[in-house]
């Protein structure tokens, strides 16, 4: 297959579930082996590595305005004088929604590594379903939703997502974001609020993600090819934006259940294409 075709598609593939709670790994893995690509060949991962950049500028550029406002760089809100400041979303926030995370993968890179396989993954996909059942079930049924926007989360609430976030790193295939929105939902974010959380705090991880991939394969991409790359690149970038900015707009009537049955059949090739 053409080298720029299979970038296109490798890119439509990053960009499309790179966000949303359908594990971005299980998708990368079945599209390669549909493809007959070796995912363990050092080109393929350094390709991975520069598709992941792409998604992480498009939800950089879609969180532009709250980045700026919490770096103090460009602020929107106004009040009266003597008004006391507004609760907003702040950078501890972020922190405590990262930290976990960062510390479990710098920690255990070598075990999550061996970890890593086609079952593990298929396994992952389907548990993840359940996950995400259970908590919008119980998200209507149980917890008190204390957060319906990002500036309403507690900083216990941060901590919680961030410990959540744990599981996918712990458990490859999982879903970041399913781990998290889940996550969310269960501590007392809204459906929402979980969402953009989720979103906003991929940021930095996947920035630390990559850039230590980079550091890794950079003589890989130098020796590539330089137009296998940024059409990957671009295609990813746009695809991601597209798909963030849809799910947010429609985020009410795409619920949580409809990818956790998605992940099922996604599951279900997983078994039939790569481990039978």
């Amino acid at each position: 297959m053409n080298s720029i075709l299979i970038s296109i598609i490798l890119g439509i593939v990053e960009g499309l579930t790179e966000f949303i709670p359908v594990s971005s790994t299980g998708h990368m893995i079945l599209a390669s082996e549909l493809m007959g690509i070796n995912d363990q060949d050092a080109l393929h991962k350094s390709f991975e590595v520069i598709i992941q950049l792409g998604a992480i500028l498009a939800i950089a550029v879609v969180y532009r305005q709250r980045i700026m406002n919490m770096l103090g760089i460009y602020r929107t809100e106004s009040r009266k004088l003597n008004e006391p400041p507004k609760k907003t979303l702040n950078l501890l926030h972020v922190a405590l929604g990262i930290a976990p995370a960062l510390i479990v993968a710098f920690f255990a890179k070598d075990y999550i590594k061996s970890l890593f396989s086609a079952k593990t993954v298929l396994l992952a996909l389907a548990a993840g379903g359940v996950f995400m059942l259970f908590a919008e079930l119980m998200s209507r049924s149980k917890v008190r939703t204390t957060a319906h926007d990002m500036d309403g989360i507690t900083y216990k609430q941060a901590a919680i997502v961030g410990l959540y976030q744990c599981i996918s790193v712990l458990w490859p295939g999982f879903s970041r974001s399913g781990a998290t929105i889940s996550g969310g939902m269960l501590s007392g974010l809204s459906y929402r609020a979980a969402a953009d959380f989720s979103f906003l705090i991929a940021i930095p991880i996947m920035c630390a993600a990559t850039g230590y991939e980079l550091l890794s394969s950079y003589k890989a991409i130098l020796s590539g090819d330089l137009g296998f790359f940024i059409v990957g690149f671009i295609v990813s970038f746009v695809v991601a934006y597209i798909v963030v900015v849809a799910f947010l707009k429609y985020i009410q009537k795409i619920q949580l259940r409809h990818f956790a049955y998605y992940r099922f059949l996604i599951a279900a090739l997983f078994w039939f294409f790569v481990m039978r």
